[in-house]
């Protein structure tokens, strides 16, 4: 089969098409057969040489698909041959097939295309996981998103609007906050004109923002705090910012707040499980019921994975990008 590798770290130019083994699904797990993968940030890092995967997973980049069951391992139960699928993944999604553990396979949601279903795997169980897990976001809270025209971002807008929060954006265009408005963020913030804190703050009347989800880390650690309600939660889930900031105590404390540093890929195979089979219930209700989307902004076949990483590197998409097989 064929699947892209990375022989040396390096820019775009490093993603490699390559024949490769084919592969056979070990106990407890399921084989697919890749119609699309979804191409995220931390696919860019690991191809830099800054993330690698997990010990024991795949050194072949990709976190999400969609495809179809080719093969099933001993001991499970539930999916068959044939059966249409998306996955979270520890890696190996930029492939033609994929070994996948039983517990992070989800079925394809009624109405969705099957490439398109490769967009929600790993956008769906960070935003379920981290906005709703982790920090509890609540009906009638404000929830700020940076980031707010990202796979990520689009996906907690929706999520976060459907279960009666409120949401602010930032983004860098105009055409990104209109976007974010569509999918139905209210407070909308240009990052490159406006200062965050001061519009969320004016726009919830002085309180804040009660849950912020940052992806950029360093860089904004001092003004989350500075935005955050009395009771707030920041959960940091990238750093696109940096990785070494300096956290003012003495202006957290007053509010009680809260700074939560999570990822996902590294979580135990029974972890991501149980987070997969909360986003089942939870979130493909919605999805299937047309309140919730993906969000795709291209396609690209997977020979031309350079190609998609070189468009996200350029951060003009709004949503998430695919590779397809087909």
């Amino acid at each position: 089969m064929q699947a892209i590798t990375l022989p040396e770290f390096g820019g775009p130019e490093a993603l490699t098409p390559t024949d490769v083994d084919d592969l056979e699904p070990q106990a407890g797990e399921v084989l697919v057969t890749v119609a699309a993968a979804g191409v995220n940030r931390a696919d860019v890092m690991q191809r830099q040489g800054h993330y690698p995967p997990p010990p024991g997973e795949s050194e072949v980049p990709g976190l999400e698909v969609s495809g179809t069951v080719a093969a099933v391992g001993d001991g499970v139960d539930g999916w068959s041959v044939g059966d249409e699928v998306c996955a979270l993944l520890a890696g190996g999604g930029y492939a033609e097939q994929v070994r996948v553990p039983a517990g992070q396979l989800l079925p394809v949601p009624r109405g969705i295309p099957l490439v398109d279903a490769a967009a929600l795997p790993e956008v769906v169980c960070t935003v379920w996981s981290n906005v709703f897990l982790t920090a509890n976001l609540q009906p009638g809270e404000t929830l700020l998103v940076h980031g707010g025209s990202s796979g990520i971002g689009t996906m907690a807008i929706q999520l976060a609007t459907a279960l009666g929060a409120r949401v602010a954006v930032t983004a860098g265009t105009a055409d990104k906050l209109e976007a974010c408005r569509s999918l139905g963020a209210e407070i909308l913030v240009n990052y490159r004109e406006e200062d965050f804190v001061e519009r969320v703050t004016e726009a919830t009347d002085g309180r804040g923002a009660n849950v912020v989800l940052d992806n950029m880390g360093a860089a904004y650690l001092g003004r989350n705090v500075d935005v955050l309600a009395t009771n707030g939660r920041i959960v940091v889930i990238g750093m696109q910012g940096g990785r070494v900031g300096e956290l003012d105590l003495g202006a957290l404390l007053p509010k009680r707040g809260a700074v939560i540093a999570t990822s996902l890929r590294a979580r135990p195979r029974d972890e991501k499980a149980a987070i997969v089979a909360a986003v089942r219930e939870h979130v493909w209700p919605l999805v299937e019921d047309g309140v919730v989307r993906p969000i795709v902004h291209s396609r690209h076949p997977l020979a031309s994975a350079a190609d998609a990483h070189r468009e996200l590197e350029e951060s003009g998409h709004i949503g998430k990008i695919l590779l397809t097989t087909g």
